[in-house]
């Protein structure tokens, strides 16, 4: 896989505080994602603080960084539907609008973390994205982000 620029390298300034994904938030995960395929990736290696019992993710950053990468996903999806660059304007920035995460077993504390993304739906303002996480070779969460595009008045602040 290239590594070219991640989604969130495109996000103007003003759209980049996200604790997940912000660049402009030194606190925050830094999530980056990338087209693989018609699949969306994104790799996250957890801290020790990071922890719910000794040796295994907090269930919480799970549904934080699959969020993260749902969201990304969608502003890429909005943008190849409408066969844009991710650098043209007016952004695409994508807000939750629901998420629904399965732990299917304990994620170990330890491995990198892969997010892979699947875009089920693009219609309207709405983009479904179907992920999976995995550590070290076995899924360990599956998640779906209903994302919908921001309203105006998040991007003008009123």
């Amino acid at each position: 896989m290239t590594q070219e620029k991640a989604f969130q390298d495109y996000y103007p300034d003003d759209l980049s505080h996200c604790y997940g994904c912000g660049s402009l938030n030194d606190y925050g995960h830094h999530l980056k994602t990338y087209w693989d395929g018609d699949e969306t990736v994104s790799h996250f290696i957890p801290e020790s603080f990071h922890t719910a019992i000794p040796g295994y993710v907090y269930g919480g950053l799970i549904a934080s960084v699959i969020d993260c990468h749902g969201t990304g996903t969608a502003a890429a999806a909005a943008y190849k539907a409408e066969g844009r660059e991710m650098d043209t304007l007016p952004p695409f920035r994508f807000v939750t609008a629901s998420l629904r995460v399965d732990y299917l077993r304990p994620t170990p504390l330890g491995p990198p973390l892969e997010l892979r993304g699947a875009i089920k739906e693009v219609k309207g303002r709405k983009v479904v994205v179907s992920i999976t996480l995995s550590a070290a070779g076995q899924i360990t969460a599956k998640g779906e982000v209903i994302a919908v595009q921001m309203p105006e008045n998040f991007l003008t602040g009123k």
